[in-house]
């Protein structure tokens, strides 16, 4: 799945600069608020995830300039809270992002967002494999770009129903979905 995932990537990229007079390239990091779905007991309650702040870093492509196409590499590191326990989440985005500038400096995108969970852990609960390493997600933002800086705030939502195991004092599901508000600076090399 790793080498299908690069390989599309990396494909993607090469028939984008080659469709392109002016590829623009950069890097980009921020930070994530991010809340995971809930977790669901056997024989208890079920409990929501509390916001907690991760981050993202990572490289994008952008190609076109008032209509553009902007694929990204993103690794994110995401965190939610349960009644007093950590689940963390590492994993590698690829959003594939449409574009348009509205106004002047200042854009709106969105697309869908190919996921691939590379580790969770959730404090001192046993936390089985997840259902699905892979998953689609969905991006939506806006962003003002000031010369080869650009500021955005999006919102990603996983759309695959995507569940782990949890075995401790109290069995259940935890459903590892994000749900975040995403800030990120990004600057074009």
């Amino acid at each position: 799945m790793k080498r299908t995932l690069l390989s599309c990537l990396l494909g993607l990229f090469a028939l984008s600069a080659f469709a392109q007079k002016d590829p623009g390239f950069g890097i980009k990091a921020g930070l994530n608020f991010n809340s995971n779905g809930d977790y669901k007991f056997d024989s208890a309650p079920d409990l929501s995830s509390d916001t907690k702040m991760g981050y993202h870093l990572g490289i994008f492509g952008q190609f076109g300039d008032k209509v553009f196409f902007r694929p990204e590499l993103i690794y994110t590191k995401t965190k939610s809270e349960y009644d007093g326990s950590d689940f963390d989440m590492s994993k590698l985005d690829l959003p594939l992002l449409v574009g348009i500038r509205i106004l002047g400096p200042v854009k709106i995108f969105a697309g869908p967002d190919l996921q691939y969970i590379l580790d969770t852990d959730f404090d001192e609960i046993t936390l089985g494999d997840v259902e699905n390493d892979f998953t689609v997600g969905l991006h939506i933002g806006a962003g003002v770009n000031l010369g080869n800086i650009g500021i955005d705030l999006r919102y990603e939502r996983g759309l695959s129903s995507n569940e782990a195991e949890a075995v401790g004092l109290e069995s259940g599901r935890i459903d590892t979905r994000p749900s975040q508000f995403i800030l990120g600076l990004s600057v074009k090399l």
